[in-house]
């Protein structure tokens, strides 16, 4: 059966190419932004954090996640050094772009006397939705995808045929990891929702997203076939996301159990940091 991959390119002017990649991106931004941006409203922070915020953390989010891949590929990249500035050419990491993201926010907070529980409890289902529709930028891009499969496992499936023609890259059917991460995702952003009308202590909404996130990140790493290596058998997401998860158990434990903690929905802190 003929199968025809669907162009990444959304526009060529010739010397310039917009890609469905980025474009791809610029929504989950915008989208997660917005929603962001509302909630922040409604919790009594001033109008413009998190625009102030993005100014910051979308090029530092950019710049680590583009060090993050360079670090675990410095045998390549330590002879290629032209090659580190090559982004157009792939290679970036979430796990980079959050710990920068992580990084930027927290110096953010500090400046503006806000607590960073606070902010990132708020971005949280903001930062899963943008995860899950940037993961169908990899979509277009036919990449991060599993092992080989058949077409009819696909089929079973019931994907639509859309998704099934563009998993056969080079002559062979892969698995849509793509979709698991963006189903799995999808999911967390709704659990999420969910747990702020449960008015969790602040800081435990971001710490549930980190650990629903990196559960499903560890498992879905172990189908793909172009995950960065620590050694032969260890693949650092793996390894990472099992990190986090006990990294971020113990925090929720620990500030539970320690701090007298406000609750997501209690009113702006703003001038007042806290834990």
């Amino acid at each position: 059966m003929d199968t025809y991959p669907l162009n990444p390119i959304a526009v060529d002017l010739g010397p310039i190419q917009v890609h469905w990649y980025g474009i791809i991106i610029g929504i989950g931004i915008a989208l997660g932004f917005y929603l962001a941006s509302k909630e922040a409203d409604r919790l009594g922070l001033q109008k413009d954090t998190f625009a102030d915020l993005l100014i910051w953390a979308i090029p530092m989010a950019l710049i680590s996640a583009r060090l993050y891949y360079v670090l675990f590929q410095w045998e390549y990249y330590s002879s290629n050094p032209g090659a580190i500035i090559q982004i157009w050419n792939g290679g970036i990491a979430i796990h980079g772009a959050l710990i920068g993201s992580v990084i930027t926010t927290i110096i953010f907070a500090r400046k503006r006397n806000i607590s960073f529980w606070k902010i990132v409890d708020i971005a949280a289902p903001s930062i899963i939705l943008g995860q899950a529709i940037g993961r169908w930028g990899n979509f277009m891009n036919q990449e991060a995808h599993g092992g080989e499969v058949t077409r009819s496992f696909l089929e079973n499936m019931h994907l639509p045929e859309f998704i099934v023609n563009q998993m056969y890259i080079d002559g062979a059917y892969y698995h849509p990891t793509f979709l698991y991460e963006s189903v799995w995702n999808i999911i967390g952003f709704a659990l999420l929702l969910l747990l702020r009308k449960v008015n969790l202590k602040r800081g435990e909404l971001f710490l549930t997203y980190v650990i629903w996130y990196s559960i499903g990140r560890f498992f879905i790493e172990g189908l793909r076939t172009d995950s960065l290596m620590l050694m032969d058998f260890l693949r650092i997401a793996q390894v990472l996301s099992l990190s986090l998860i006990v990294l971020a158990i113990a925090l929720f434990i620990y500030r539970r159990f320690t701090y007298n903690l406000p609750r997501y929905n209690d009113p702006s802190n703003e001038g007042k940091i806290s834990p």
